[in-house]
């Protein structure tokens, strides 16, 4: 019998190509880089780098009203902290789309409580996230507390608009 060397490395590949058929399984990752309100870098496995954009809500852009602050809060939430990351899917940017649980703190419900985020109508699964929001936009947490804010997939495709 031949065996093959383990390389850890091919574990976290494999592990991240099952991990969407096993219900609420996770991998654990340290969180090294925060994008935006929405996006972040964790080190996984055999010091795998794995971009994750947390699924089921929109974080404001970067220019956007609240983008900078959004990103702040997910970065006080998980930077340097170790994570559950809970894939569901892989986006059009390569990017893993997951439920992320940084110590113990679900990331993705507690961007929309402190009004960090939108429910992304479009992709949402997880219907409960919407009481959430409405919790958010009575307490007038965070973008909830503009006259007027706009979500971020409508700010997008406002700028694709002016770029024609």
């Amino acid at each position: 019998m031949r065996l093959v060397p383990f390389h850890p490395a091919a574990l976290a590949f494999g592990m991240f190509a099952v991990m969407p058929l096993c219900a609420n399984a996770g991998i654990f990752c340290r969180i090294v880089g925060v994008t935006d309100g929405d996006t972040l870098t964790a080190l996984c496995l055999g010091d795998e780098r794995v971009k994750v954009r947390l699924a089921e809500i929109d974080a404001p852009e970067k220019k956007q009203p609240f983008g900078a602050r959004a990103k702040e809060s997910l970065s006080d939430m998980c930077f340097g902290k170790d994570a559950e990351i809970v894939p569901q899917a892989k986006d059009r940017y390569g990017r893993t789309v997951a439920r992320v649980i940084c110590a113990g703190v679900d990331a993705n419900v507690v961007q929309v409580r402190r009004g960090m985020a939108w429910v992304y109508d479009r992709y949402v699964t997880d219907r409960s996230l919407y009481q959430v929001q409405d919790e958010a936009r009575g307490a007038r947490a965070g973008l909830w507390a503009e006259p007027d804010p706009v979500r971020p997939w409508e700010w997008r495709k406002a700028l694709r608009s002016r770029r024609r």
